[in-house]
């Protein structure tokens, strides 16, 4: 179904009122990103009729109506996300190359150019996730496209990409830069093409993040007392510290081990520690990366290489507890940049604080530091109105979409109400900066908003998606103790699959534990194949018992125009 093709009752209904909002420039950490809009409107008023419709008032008193209720709601906002995700899609492939059909970095200084750190990692992959699961004929067709086009005409060295001029027809720069083509293929495997395992498994995509980390190390030629490594570079080795840990488990090869092992030991047993010896510490979005990245090394080596378990062990304490000492505010927020010897800070918070606390909270799975765990919580039971809006160095959408799916993903593990309440309120705040073209910012962060908006929607569905996705069909659920309470709606008749998700950590990555991850996408009511689930449609005697492979597949529901179901799920009994 074609966007404009809605029921004509959502057409011609127009909201009167429009949202304003106070858009800031874009992040000075990226000169080429264009400073956003002083205003923004509602870019889609048309959608707030079928958006801004209340959930119909719970039957009675029961815990169930609530529950019920609150399902309903969230189906409006799952509707709204993936819809606003769809036209960023639509938007930025007005702007493809027309030979290529590569996206450019940015709309306005950078138009000519494809590169890997920005356009590969951080805009198109969630140009990818948004089709899977909007519209599978784009996803299998122009999507996987792009990818097959950028592993042709940008290849520069084995099959390591390297900046592409739109102009040119070729390469943006006439010689090799190693440096240069680390920092992109690095980017562009953890950013972009690791999510998309997270979320698809086994895939092209997959096959290609295996290539570059592959060839990357491959290529190293940076000579270390504990071997070579590709670059000196803090931020590009924390990429390939998170992307070695997590290729370990998703490929069972201990060659990516082996190579996490190298930097792991440059950083943690000589004289690189990110704390002891240095005079900056940087836990924004160019330096949490190492912070994070050491955690996921440690919690590789902890189930497969105890003797280098041991020998992390005190170093990776001491950088997490110098972190909470001197790089927290009262709140627990973390500090943009500080100095760990002195404990000096500049005074700005950052947005990635959540990614460097998901290190946190993985070491405390580890070694059961129950500190750890306590500083998580303590932050997120702070997240109140003194930190609604955009304080954060990084005053662009991006900062904004990076603060919620980092809250996101430590939420889902330590579920504290007023972390909720956050996360909701900026959600409001990050989509009030769409355009009506569908883009946002118009530079290649406009990706992170679609990152954050399907991890927020995922979350209000509890890991149901629809297939196939259409604007006007909703779907919503919240779980209470074993029971999943679901409620789907469509304005026009419709028959499809509610899709389940499930332990995409275990069955995808084979991860033996569901550990904090940037750019994970978080597991919520995730069914076991094996399992049998009892499936209730509310006010009727109907019930079925399928298996959770048949829910994975999906469970097939038909809808009359206007109509609405309730169901309740739970493991049999």
């Amino acid at each position: 179904m074609h966007l404009s093709n809605l029921p004509a009752t959502l057409v011609n209904s127009v909201l009167g009122v429009l949202l304003l909002v106070a858009l800031p420039a874009a992040s000075a950490a990226d000169p080429a990103a264009p400073a956003a809009p002083p205003v923004a409107i509602e870019a889609f008023p048309d959608m707030r009729a079928l958006w801004d419709r209340a959930p119909a008032a719970p039957e009675g008193s029961s815990p169930k109506g609530a529950f019920h209720h609150e399902a309903e709601r969230n189906a409006f906002l799952f509707a709204e996300g993936l819809y606003r995700c769809r036209r960023y899609v639509d938007g930025w492939l007005a702007h493809a190359d027309p030979t290529t059909g590569l996206i450019p970095r940015n709309l306005g200084q950078n138009r000519d150019l494809w590169n890997g750190r920005d356009s590969a990692a951080d805009n198109y992959p969630f140009m990818v996730l948004t089709c899977a699961l909007t519209d599978r004929g784009l996803f299998e067709g122009r999507m996987l496209d792009i990818l097959r086009t950028e592993e042709r005409v940008t290849r520069r060295l084995d099959r390591l990409g390297d900046q592409y001029s739109f102009t040119k027809q070729g390469f943006a720069h006439e010689t090799l830069d190693f440096d240069r083509l680390a920092f992109d293929n690095a980017e562009y495997v953890k950013d972009g093409l690791i999510p998309l395992t997270e979320w698809l498994g086994p895939s092209p995509w997959s096959e290609r993040a295996i290539a570059l980390i592959e060839d990357l190390w491959k290529n190293a030629p940076v000579d270390t007392p504990f071997g070579k490594i590709p670059t000196l570079n803090v931020e590009v080795n924390g990429d390939l510290l998170q992307a070695c840990a997590r290729l370990f488990w998703f490929t069972g090869q201990r060659k990516f081990l082996d190579w996490g092992l190298r930097l792991g030991d440059y950083y943690l047993l000589g004289d690189r520690h990110p704390t002891r010896d240095s005079d900056e510490l940087r836990l924004n979005d160019h330096g949490c990366e190492i912070v994070n990245g050491l955690s996921e090394l440690y919690f590789a080596v902890a189930h497969a290489h105890p003797d280098k378990k041991r020998a992390y062990e005190a170093p990776v304490r001491e950088l997490y507890d110098r972190l909470l000492e001197v790089g927290r505010n009262e709140d627990g927020l973390l500090w943009h940049v500080f100095n760990p010897k002195t404990g000096a800070n500049r005074g700005q918070l950052c947005d990635t604080w959540g990614y460097n606390y998901d290190g946190v909270y993985t070491v405390f799975l580890v070694d059961g530091v129950n500190a750890y765990r306590d500083a998580v919580r303590h932050v997120l039971a702070n997240l109140g109105p003194k930190y609604y809006g955009r304080p954060w160095a990084d005053k662009s959408q991006d900062g904004i979409a990076d603060a919620v799916e980092g809250a996101l993903n430590l939420y889902n593990r330590e579920p504290i109400p007023a972390a909720s309440a956050w996360i909701d309120h900026q959600m409001r705040l990050l989509w009030a900066c769409q355009q009506p073209d569908g883009t946002i910012e118009r530079w290649h962060g406009d990706g992170n908003y679609a990152r954050t908006t399907i991890m927020y929607v995922l979350w209000k569905s509890q890991g149901l998606h629809l297939d196939p996705w259409r604007p006007d069909v909703r779907v919503g659920a919240v779980r209470s103790g074993d029971t999943l309470f679901i409620h789907l709606a469509s304005d026009q008749p419709w028959t499809g699959l509610i899709r389940f998700d499930r332990p995409r950590h275990r069955e995808f990555l084979k991860l033996p534990l569901d550990y904090p991850r940037i750019n994970q996408f978080p597991e919520w009511f995730a069914v076991e194949k094996a399992n049998r689930y009892e499936v209730r449609v509310a006010g009727t005697e109907q019930s079925l018992r399928p298996l959770g492979v048949e829910l994975m597949r999906g469970f097939k529901v038909s809808l009359d125009a206007g109509e609405a179901k309730r169901l309740e799920v739970r493991a049999a009994r």
